[in-house]
């Protein structure tokens, strides 16, 4: 298990207004709609989620860093844990012949309107029970999903990606290190149920018995 960075640069790309976030008056509101995961939190305003997600090529890079680190190879088998739109399994198939992709997610509305190419190996569902068998894949990875999670759930995801898994898992989650990045956090964040350090999350993954590779995204 090692703290392995393939999004961060990604996430430091967008601007964050925090103040402007929670200075709104209505950020409780707008987080009700954003746990729904419906259209709001997807393609509403960027007050109830992403503002838009639609496919631009951002997450090509993220794969190809991926593909090399873990030496994956053509006919290799990939779970995406909280797949959303689908897009990072996109750029495994155009990046990996013969890949065989496969992803879960809890929003419907996501599945539904997800890259075409890859919609058809999507599910709906949730982490807490895959419905997948022991060892199914050659990588499973999981970004910026299961600090969304209460921490019984999170637990029983945790368990569930490494029944799931072979080699290779790796998982992606918020945190903070000092006490800007908590506040930054907490006024920013829309769905997330997971509050950690990431000596905390290091302390989680242990107890469950996760033995993949991990990474975490802070808001500075």
């Amino acid at each position: 298990m090692a703290c392995v960075d393939f999004v961060t640069k990604l996430h430091q790309s967008t601007p964050r207004d925090y103040l402007g976030r929670v200075n709104s008056g209505d950020k409780a509101r707008y987080a009700e709609a954003a746990i729904q995961y419906g259209r709001d939190y997807w393609d509403g305003e960027r007050s109830t989620g992403y503002g838009g997600y639609v496919y631009d090529g951002r997450w090509r890079l993220v794969v190809e860093n991926i593909i090399r680190y873990y030496g994956l190879k053509p006919g290799s088998r990939i779970l995406d844990v909280g797949c959303g739109k689908g897009f990072l399994l996109y750029e495994f198939t155009q990046a990996l012949p013969d890949v065989q992709v496969s992803g879960i997610d809890i929003s419907q509305y996501a599945i539904q309107h997800a890259k075409e190419e890859v919609r058809p190996f999507l599910k709906v569902g949730t982490a807490v029970k895959l419905p997948f068998p022991d060892r199914s894949f050659d990588l499973v990875i999981s970004v910026n999903t299961l600090h969304n999670l209460y921490l019984y759930d999170l637990w029983a995801a945790l368990k569930e990606i490494e029944r799931v898994g072979g080699k290779f898992k790796h998982i992606t989650v918020e945190c903070y290190r000092n006490e800007q990045e908590k506040v930054n956090l907490l006024y920013w964040q829309l769905t997330c149920r997971a509050f950690h350090t990431p000596k905390e999350w290091e302390w989680l993954f242990n107890q469950a018995g996760y033995t993949g590779d991990y990474a975490y995204i802070v808001f500075e």
